[in-house]
């Protein structure tokens, strides 16, 4: 018989996403350069298909691809930095949803881009796909 009582997630208590600064979270920080052509909009795409992160309710491993595009205001994101940052989420106990924000968080506090959108498609597990979307757009 199956047992629909889910299993307690002790492991999620004492990391606040929001809260917890990236250092303790051993984030790398994302680095930029000067975007030479302000004012002229061009959008810029990364796909990034090896994504890693931990289920802080499993401690398994959540697999997937992070999409990411934005127009450049006055700065880019350079793409090592960016590798090493995504990279850094390998040990990160980390939901889903909250993994797509972080990013979104980090990725405007860094390079104040006029608009930006991030996709979290993430592999099947326990016959359940997860897209997560969000974006921002300068005010």
């Amino acid at each position: 018989m199956l047992n629909d009582t889910p299993p307690s997630p002790s492991n999620q208590q004492g990391l606040d996403i929001r809260s917890t600064p990236r250092e303790e979270m051993n984030l790398f920080p994302l680095d930029t350069f000067e975007y030479e052509f302000a004012g002229r909009e061009i959008w810029i795409e990364f796909d990034i298909p090896e994504f890693t992160a931990i289920c802080p309710f499993s401690d398994f491993p959540d697999f997937g691809r992070i999409e990411l595009k934005y127009i450049p205001n006055k700065l880019c994101v350079e793409l090592k930095s960016l590798k090493l940052y995504i990279n850094s989420f390998r040990d990160v106990k980390i939901f889903h949803e909250h993994v797509v924000n972080l990013i979104l968080e980090d990725f405007v506090a860094a390079c104040d881009p006029l608009e930006a959108e991030i996709v979290g498609d993430y592999n099947v597990r326990g016959n359940i796909k997860t897209v997560v979307r969000a974006s921002y757009k300068k005010p």
